[in-house]
């Protein structure tokens, strides 16, 4: 459907997309980063319409999708795209896209779920995620390599245990999913655990980050993710 999709340009390499008209807790960010030599997209949203349609590319130039975690909001567009990566930890269930998994089953039901219906009969009780096996799994440490800069795989797990993040050590560029981001942060799903959020929020505090975009949210600097991971800290007392 024509303007589901919003677009807002960063800067001269990075480009973000989300849905305008999904319920506000599964509007989650879309990511699209020019590299060199390989372009970088971040995540995928809920699949309700075509994502890659909406994305720019240049022909014969290949395009590397990483997922940072299996949730619904992540994943729904990522079986569109040849070159998929994702965690390594749960590799084996983006080949199933099991709604339990995903947290499909739960937009189901979600009242408010979409504001604007994306076709005539559209139904959210309909909503699946189609297969999408990975053609890379990525574990901590590992390194994705766009030509012009290089990320660092971190596994930051609490808000799902399969959470992975982006960063780049030379110049703070991160790219976080729902491990931290400027909003509510969610730990209370069934595969949640507060414990390692704590872990992962202590981890975070001394990563030197530069400018940080999130799975949600606007994006933040080193102060702020800071300010909002030990706000974390504090109110869990874990």
């Amino acid at each position: 459907m024509p303007g589901w999709f919003s677009r807002s340009i960063v800067n001269e390499t990075t480009t973000m997309l989300t849905e305008p008209f999904v319920h506000e807790y599964l509007r989650a960010n879309i990511w699209h980063l020019r590299g060199r030599d390989v372009d970088l997209l971040v995540d995928t949203g809920m699949g309700i319409c075509p994502l890659a349609p909406e994305i720019e590319t240049i022909d014969g130039k290949p395009m590397l999708v990483v997922a940072t975690h299996i949730h619904l909001d992540h994943v729904g567009s990522l079986h569109e795209f040849p070159l998929r990566a994702g965690p390594s930890m749960s590799a084996g269930q983006f080949e199933s896209m099991d709604d339990a998994v995903t947290y499909a089953n739960m937009f189901h039901d979600l009242e408010g779920g979409v504001s604007k219906l994306p076709a005539p009969g559209w139904k959210a009780a309909d909503y699946r995620i189609p297969s999408a096996p990975l053609t890379r799994t990525l574990d901590e440490g590992d390194v994705v390599d766009l030509g012009d800069r290089q990320f660092r795989v971190l596994h930051l797990p609490g808000h799902s245990p399969d959470s992975i993040a982006l960063f780049d050590e030379a110049d703070g560029l991160f790219f976080s999913g729902d491990a931290i981001y400027d909003d509510t942060l969610i730990d209370d799903l069934p595969d949640s655990d507060r414990t390692a959020y704590s872990r992962t929020m202590q981890r975070l505090l001394d990563l030197p980050v530069r400018i940080g975009h999130g799975g949600h949210g606007p994006s933040f600097d080193g102060k702020r993710m800071r300010a909002i991971a030990t706000a974390y800290l504090q109110r869990t007392n874990l």
